[in-house]
């Protein structure tokens, strides 16, 4: 056990000390668009070039695979089940048709521009649900390595930035209802940040809609791992013995996304405290902070060059095509 700790413990250290950094810069910055978790990303890629990362690798592999599970674990605690009666059949409806344009299109987009299906489909992941959290709890089920998950983060940071100053602008030009607005954002937006951004440059009305639809969003993180759990296993039972499915359901169910489900309808019961849940939103968005970091420090810009433009070129596709999507459903269903 002491030689555990003494093995992981550089890596941990380094990874917390990059987390700092980052919470420590988005401080600095004027505006609140660049979340903890993008900035701890960069810092740990650019920082990838100064030090040596061999006796720091088995810290930083276990912050990015233990710590990370346990983060998202803790994220379940603040998400409520109730809420998606709350808001309803309208943010329903768009979210299937933004989901299924997401996974949908962007395995075929994916296809034609030659990117990994691991890469593709963390992209769309990010895109279609929240950003760097679905990022971060679809990696670890499909086995991604770290330039998937920095290449996937950086695809979405990029489109989000451009949607925080487009969507009030694009709104008011097609004189959008605080919920039409709302509904839109909550939808096509990837991040959380972002849309409390984009949503309250609009209006207080429409940022608290939005920020509701967001939420509920999230909550679809559950039925795409749990799908995403039997395509991966799928594909490692088709190679390794060429026929048959042979899943096993313990695979199929990793014990995080489990973790995750018990706090959310945990917290749906109302047996956790508003005060408990926030503690462990804080605590799990800080170990995301440090895997993210960690994942940072594992990827050089070597790495992500090989990747070529394709992977961004996947991202503003799909993120073009949701925003489209989200709109012309609510334009369907009477509410543009």
């Amino acid at each position: 056990m002491t030689k555990f700790i003494k093995d992981i413990f550089p890596g941990v250290f380094l990874a917390l000390f990059v987390a700092l950094g980052a919470k420590f810069l988005e401080r600095l910055l004027p505006l609140q668009y660049i979340g903890e978790s993008v900035l701890a990303l960069f810092l740990g890629i650019f920082l990838n070039n100064f030090i040596k990362t061999d006796k720091f690798s088995k810290g930083l592999k276990f912050t990015s695979k233990k710590i990370l599970k346990l983060a998202i674990i803790f994220l379940g605690a603040s998400l409520n089940i109730a809420m998606v009666l709350h808001v309803g059949k309208l943010s329903l409806t768009v979210m299937v048709f933004t989901l299924l344009t997401c996974f949908g299109g962007g395995h075929f987009i994916g296809k034609a521009l030659g990117l990994n299906w691991r890469m593709s489909s963390l992209i769309s992941a990010g895109t279609g649900i929240c950003g760097g959290s679905a990022i971060a709890a679809l990696a670890p089920v499909i086995d991604a390595e770290d330039v998937d998950v920095a290449y996937a983060m950086s695809a979405t940071f990029i489109f989000d930035i451009a949607m925080i100053v487009l969507f009030p602008i694009m709104g008011r030009a097609l004189n959008l209802s605080d919920i039409a607005y709302g509904l839109w954002t909550g939808t096509a937006v990837n991040d959380t940040s972002s849309v409390v951004a984009a949503g309250y440059a609009y209006s207080e009305a429409a940022g608290d809609f939005a920020t509701m639809v967001k939420l509920t969003r999230t909550l679809s993180i559950i039925p795409t791992v749990l799908v995403f759990s039997i395509i991966s296993q799928k594909k490692k039972s088709d190679r390794s013995k060429g026929q048959g499915v042979g899943v096993k359901i313990s695979s199929i169910f990793p014990y995080f996304i489990l973790g995750f489900l018990a706090l959310s309808l945990i917290n749906s019961f109302g047996f956790i405290s508003e005060s408990l849940a926030h503690n462990l939103k804080t605590l799990s968005k800080f170990l995301m902070v440090m895997a993210l970091g960690s994942i940072g420090l594992n990827t050089s810009f070597k790495d992500l060059q090989k990747s070529g433009i394709n992977p961004m070129v996947h991202g503003f596709v799909i993120s073009l095509l949701v925003v489209v999507v989200s709109l012309l459903v609510q334009v369907f269903m009477g509410l543009v």
